[in-house]
């Protein structure tokens, strides 16, 4: 019922990134979704395909709220330090490699400055 009103999932989310919590797992069978809700985990202890689902929902829940998704916005949900940054840019690559999201503006050639959507906007 309270995805009938199309808010359910994103407070999920939101309140997941706020505690610093791995992605969750949406899993879909005939007549059911089973959600996997993780406890804390530490990032060096987080799966590859975890992360490209983690950047895939922050991608999403950004996009959702008016905003883009960007190396620093990643960096935030997931704890990075900004001398860090290489860390949170293997894991946008591997998303956009994955398909899960893509560059919200192709001719920017500023990786820098680059931005994410999910793969659907």
């Amino acid at each position: 019922m309270i995805e009938e009103r199309g808010s359910g999932i994103d407070k999920v989310i939101n309140a997941i990134e706020s505690f610093q919590l791995p992605a969750p797992d949406f899993i879909e069978g005939d007549d059911y979704i089973r959600v996997i809700i993780y406890k804390h985990k530490e990032l060096r202890n987080i799966d590859k395909q975890d992360k490209i689902r983690a950047c895939y929902q922050h991608c999403c829940l950004k996009y959702v709220g008016g905003e883009l998704a960007s190396n620093k916005s990643l960096r935030t949900r997931f704890e990075v330090s900004e001398k860090n940054y290489s860390i949170v840019s293997r894991i946008l690559a591997d998303a956009i490699n994955a398909e899960m999201i893509k560059i919200s503006d192709p001719d920017n050639k500023s990786k820098k400055h680059a931005s994410y959507v999910p793969f659907w906007a």
